[in-house]
């Protein structure tokens, strides 16, 4: 639960607004929330603070009510029969002027959503039914399909052209963030509807695969088909600047571009020794799972502009076309987040491989300078440019083996938080500290999500499925005993050859 937010507080003396929303919800949800969020998702997103009331008086909402309005929301938002098209978001608690508040962002979206079969649309006045408005409706599905390229559809493409494979590992690791997850129970043809990845257009009456969707989980021939310049150069270049030392030429699927740009950063980029509270954080890979997924999430796919990510001697710089919303260096104090492809990006937020929209961009802003000791750019225009200063080590394994055994003095007395210096040295960029103490549990025999957080003595589920079971799953270090069934009660969990052999390789086997 998030303290008191002087930056929270300074939006609510704003006021009301086109993309700002209070709604008093002392013990239970107003109405007429499911209207401004269906609003906001048809105009340009926005925030719906509950607690608060439309003059801006912070009530805050009874304590006993905070767990119920939550569950209510999150089962009401996932019901097609309320929202439609279904729209996945998070509440978040936060504790304003001592008073408990809660916060839903609403990303904007590239669909037509309706609530109760009425679509609303949003002004500074608020919300307001467009339904029988055939003109607005009409400007409004223009104004999607126009600024929205993820959303053209591609009738060619078929079920058989995708990679299935893909399809369930994206289903699996949804459900270990949510043991819930309305994916977990759909077959293939299911999600992609649910995740709008399979569309019909409304003038032509056709139906398909979008682009959105072949992205995601075309075969490669089929991507290549539909956008033969889809490219993520990867490069190393500090030894031989006319080209380059190292090269990366990924032409594939976003899930698995994903993972080897993470590959490559890892392979090329120390990670220094940094504590937060008490454990070991990689600042490295909080900036840089940012990045990766902003060069894959907000490119303009119809540009045949290649995206770039090169690492040079004390920097990264990063580059992808764009849809501009302005032009120029981005103030973090000032910037409203855009998305450019917002089902593609929601995607990737619904398998945790992106924040949501804004607060990534505060997180590499947050440990950037700590990382390379200046804060990161972002600069806005017909091509998104990201240049990230970075630490240059002459020996990255001696050091952070150095660093490894500083970190072990000063975790004396917190056992299971020591990690030889083969983890950070040898073995980087397979296994983090925290998804070693899980190998290790794991080791001795197959366990269940609640007896292997109990070994690690974890209380927060969240904090354990963030850091140990689903970079874990995500690696393939571990698998599930009833693969078929991922919420299963008897579902437990075991090492793969895999991640028996990370394990052999980093200390001799489980112990």
């Amino acid at each position: 639960m998030a303290t008191n937010d002087h930056q929270l507080i300074t939006l609510i003396r704003k006021g009301e607004g086109i993309d700002i929303e209070f709604k008093t919800c002392r013990n239970q949800l107003n109405r007429d929330v499911y209207q401004t969020v269906c609003a906001f998702l048809n105009r340009h997103g926005g925030t719906i603070l509950l607690g608060v009331t439309d003059s801006g008086d912070i009530q805050g909402i009874e304590p006993d009510a905070v767990s119920q309005i939550k569950k209510d929301f999150v089962t009401t938002i996932n019901n097609p029969q309320k929202i439609h098209p279904p729209a996945y978001m998070a509440i978040d608690e936060l504790v304003v002027e001592g008073k408990q508040v809660l916060r839903i962002y609403v990303p904007e979206s590239s669909q037509v959503h309706r609530c109760n079969g009425h679509i609303f649309d949003r002004n500074e006045d608020g919300d307001f039914d467009i339904t029988n408005h055939t003109r607005q409706v009409a400007d409004l599905y223009q104004r999607k399909q126009a600024t929205y390229s993820e959303n053209k559809i591609y009738p060619f493409a078929r079920m058989d052209d995708l990679r299935s494979d893909l399809i369930d590992k994206c289903r699996r690791l949804a459900g270990v963030w949510r043991d819930d997850h309305p994916w977990l129970g759909m077959d293939d043809p299911a999600l992609l509807k649910s995740a709008q990845l399979y569309q019909t257009d409304p003038e032509t009456g056709r139906s398909g695969l979008t682009l959105a969707g072949i992205l995601l989980f075309g075969n490669d021939q089929l991507i290549l088909s539909a956008v033969p310049h889809h490219r993520t150069d990867l490069i190393l270049r500090k030894v031989n600047l006319d080209r380059y030392d190292d090269r990366d030429l990924v032409r594939t699927n976003l899930i698995e571009s994903y993972e080897r740009i993470i590959a490559f950063v890892q392979k090329h980029l120390p990670d220094p020794f940094f504590l937060e509270g008490m454990e070991r954080m990689s600042f490295r890979d909080a900036i840089f799972r940012e990045v990766a997924s902003n060069i894959l999430i907000h490119r303009e796919y119809t540009n045949a502009f290649p995206a770039k990510l090169i690492i040079e001697r004390g920097q990264v710089r990063t580059e992808n076309s764009n849809k501009p919303h302005g032009f120029g260096v981005l103030d973090p104090a000032t910037f409203t987040p855009f998305s450019k492809n917002p089902v593609i990006g929601a995607f990737f937020r619904e398998i945790h491989r992106a924040d949501e929209l804004g607060s990534g961009m505060r997180k590499m802003m947050r440990y950037g300078k700590a990382y390379g000791g200046a804060d990161p750019q972002m600069i806005e225009g017909d091509v998104f440019r990201i240049i990230i200063k970075v630490p240059e080590f002459e020996s990255s394994g001696k050091v952070q083996a150095e660093e490894q055994e500083t970190w072990q003095g000063a975790q004396s007395g917190h056992n299971r938080n020591k990690v030889t210096g083969e983890v950070t040295g040898e073995v980087t960029g397979e296994v983090t500290g925290e998804v070693y103490y899980l190998l290790k549990v794991i080791g001795k025999g197959a366990s269940t999500r609640a007896e292997a957080q109990a070994a690690l003595e974890l209380k927060g589920q969240a904090n354990f499925r963030e850091r140990y079971l689903g970079p874990a799953l995500e690696a393939g270090l571990i698998e599930m005993t009833i693969p078929e069934k991922p919420k299963s009660s008897k579902q437990k969990y075991r090492l793969t050859d895999t991640g028996r052999q990370v394990l052999i390789k980093i200390h001799g086997g489980a112990d």
